[in-house]
């Protein structure tokens, strides 16, 4: 069966989401229903946040969130296959994204504690699992924090708060 057929199939806009993020679009496809529910659920609150940023005229517009847990999983994925031998490279990828991919996964973190048990024990919580010790395997430790010029958390947090993915650096830089 073809991905996205069959009881999901409504629910995917023509954006794929999943674009470079194999192993999130194959998990996608194994969530139970209950799971699906509340992520559409945490997926309506986001929504209501990205319409309020925006004037009444583009606010009946949008009708999917930006940042949806899909696309948080799937950004995550992506940044971490950057960082891996064997991205071949050639995508535009400022230092920038990088921010933008570490306050993603700052995120996913927020949404796995919201999510069911069912999600936190289950196929999205082992590929959270995954995802993180491939990023823990391409990067290293950041002791100077040789990156915070370019790249800081959204959240004004001591840097001993921050998530572990804060205080390591790409060991092969994907913006260069």
């Amino acid at each position: 069966m073809e991905r996205g057929a069959g009881r999901r199939a409504e629910k995917r806009s023509p954006y794929d989401v999943f674009w470079a993020a194999p192993e999130s679009a194959a998990v996608w496809d194994q969530l139970p229903v209950p799971v699906l529910e509340a992520i559409v659920r945490s997926d309506e609150k986001r929504l209501a946040v990205e319409r309020s940023r925006v004037s009444p005229e583009l606010r009946e517009k949008i009708t999917t969130p930006v940042y949806s847990v899909a696309d948080r999983f799937a950004s995550w994925e992506r940044l971490v296959r950057r960082m891996e031998p064997g991205w071949p490279g050639g995508d535009f990828y400022p230092v920038s994204a990088y921010g933008n991919d570490l306050d993603s996964r700052d995120v996913l973190d927020e949404v796995m504690r919201a999510l069911p048990e069912e999600a936190q024990a289950g196929v999205l919580g082992r590929l959270l699992e995954r995802l993180d010790a491939r990023f823990r395997a391409a990067s290293v430790p950041d002791a100077s924090r040789s990156l915070r010029p370019w790249v800081r958390p959204t959240k004004e947090v001591p840097d001993v708060e921050l998530a572990e993915w804060w205080r390591r650096r790409p060991a092969r830089e994907p913006w260069v």
